[in-house]
């Protein structure tokens, strides 16, 4: 078994600094992507598809008269709940699919004709495009189904944009950083990112989302208020992800050979995959392992909501006071988990961190019957681990890239991701199913996280600060 290989042999940034405004400019992108992480795919646009608002309640009436006993209603209220949410995770899945099969082949070729920076504007604006339309949405009596499947459409269409903009954002990390200042920077743009979603929250909140009247005489009659929120935070995403664009000089060509068609590059991914297999296997045992657990990831605050709302009782205001202060402790939790990774190796902050949220996340399932201060206690404390986990993971992978491929690694690393994406809500689901209670769910996304932790244990890093010390 081959270790992996050390930054110092594999980066061309292995010595001299990076201005700091370079530093900067990068890690804005992630505050500016807040709006779309925070705004629209986990606490205010995709919870409002799938609530009461595209409901017809004319159509759940009448099947609650079909159905004898108290809460006939609220049963029927319900089922159609859960078939729009499966829509929604259908087109999530469409989306997923479609990102594992372009995300190595265009990172590749951003790579080969040193067009990264120009790729990540052009998917980027796309993003923000498509996050703008999201204003058509609209709750709409006469075509609650049409404007329901526009909003998952639009939803799933800017996951695929956001997640090829990420592929070159993350490769940029090997631009701005060193092999001693890799695990800061990286905590920096996350904590970034946490930050920015907090402020971001915030504005919506007091601004649209709580009042009864907000600014500019915005209320909630036909969505309006959620409809003006997604329209900020793709105004929000645009500025701030403009200074990378401008302060980050483009990379030059990886001399790889002449651009490539899809098959061809294909092909190349196929020889690239078992080029690693052969000489650096640990490398491809990560990204495996990693894609199990940042799945893991992802289902904590993709589910944690629904879990607050639905196990412990919180209001629509409650969750996002909740998603606000989890996006403190988070990004705290980072930016001090980025100095840590360059002196104790990032595998150390992963390992630590997936333990920390299968102890917190048991502790939440146990202690359910608590009552909302459990959840604050042992919810925050799950928050505190995800973003050390998030940014470790991106480092590690930082740490073992040859020199002009960041790219195309990174797109394997978004494909390994997605492909894994079916796990922690499959796990989620399986488990209530079986139990018949929405908090064993919590059990489900645990089981994924310590699958990825007993597959990420074997893995051999390249050390601390790019030395060649096991970690």
């Amino acid at each position: 078994m081959t270790a992996i290989e050390p930054l110092a042999t594999t980066r061309p940034t292995a010595t001299g600094d990076v201005p700091r405004s370079r530093v900067l400019a990068w890690a804005l992108w992630d505050w500016g992507s807040a709006a779309f992480n925070a705004v629209i795919t986990t606490f205010v646009f995709t919870r409002w598809l799938t609530s009461k608002a595209f409901v017809d309640q004319g159509t759940v009436d009448a099947a609650a008269l079909d159905v004898t006993g108290h809460g006939a209603a609220t049963t029927a209220l319900d089922a159609v709940l859960a078939q729009h949410s499966a829509w929604l995770g259908w087109g999530l899945t469409a989306s997923g699919v479609l990102i594992a099969v372009l995300a190595p082949v265009t990172g590749a070729r951003a790579d080969d004709t040193g067009r990264r920076k120009r790729w990540l504007g052009v998917h980027t604006a796309i993003t923000v495009l498509i996050c703008a339309a999201m204003f058509l949405v609209t709750p709409d009596p006469t075509s609650l189904t049409q404007n329901l499947l526009l909003g998952i459409f639009l939803l799933a269409a800017g996951t695929i944009f956001y997640e090829l903009a990420a592929v070159n954002y993350n490769a940029m990390l090997a631009q701005v950083s060193t092999p001693r200042t890799v695990g800061r920077i990286s905590g920096l743009g996350w904590g970034a990112g946490y930050i920015g979603g907090i402020v971001l929250l915030l504005v919506l909140f007091v601004g649209f989302i709580n009042p009864t009247v907000g600014w500019f005489g915005v209320t909630g009659a036909h969505g309006l208020d959620i409809r003006v929120a997604v329209l900020v935070a793709a105004v929000w995403f645009g500025l701030f992800a403009l200074p990378v664009l401008i302060a980050v000089p483009e990379v030059t060509p990886s001399g790889r050979g002449t651009r490539l068609g899809l098959v061809g590059s294909y092909r190349r991914l196929g020889h690239d995959v078992a080029a690693l297999w052969r000489g650096q296997r640990d490398t491809l045992r990560f990204l495996v392992a990693s894609a199990v657990y940042r799945d893991g990831l992802a289902g904590v605050f993709t589910f944690g909501a629904v879990i607050a709302s639905g196990t412990f009782g919180f209001s629509a205001s409650g969750v996002i006071m909740f998603a606000i202060a989890a996006n403190v402790v988070a990004g705290l939790a980072t930016f001090v988990a980025g100095y840590l990774d360059d002196k104790v190796g990032p595998k150390a902050i992963i390992v630590t961190s997936l333990v920390g949220l299968v102890v917190s996340g048991v502790c939440v399932f146990v202690l359910h019957d608590g009552g909302q201060r459990v959840f604050w206690v042992f919810g925050l404390l799950l928050c505190l681990f995800v973003g050390p986990a998030q940014s470790s993971s991106r480092t590690l992978l930082a740490r073992t890239i040859p020199a002009g491929r960041e790219s195309e690694v990174f797109g394997m690393y978004a494909t390994t991701g997605r492909a894994a994406a079916f796990m922690a809500p499959l796990a989620f689901s399986t488990a209530i199913a079986l139990s018949g209670a929405q908090y064993w769910g919590i059990i489900g996304i645990m089981v994924v996280i310590l699958l990825g932790l007993v597959l990420v244990l074997p893995v051999r890093s390249g050390g601390r600060r790019g030395t060649d010390v096991p970690a």
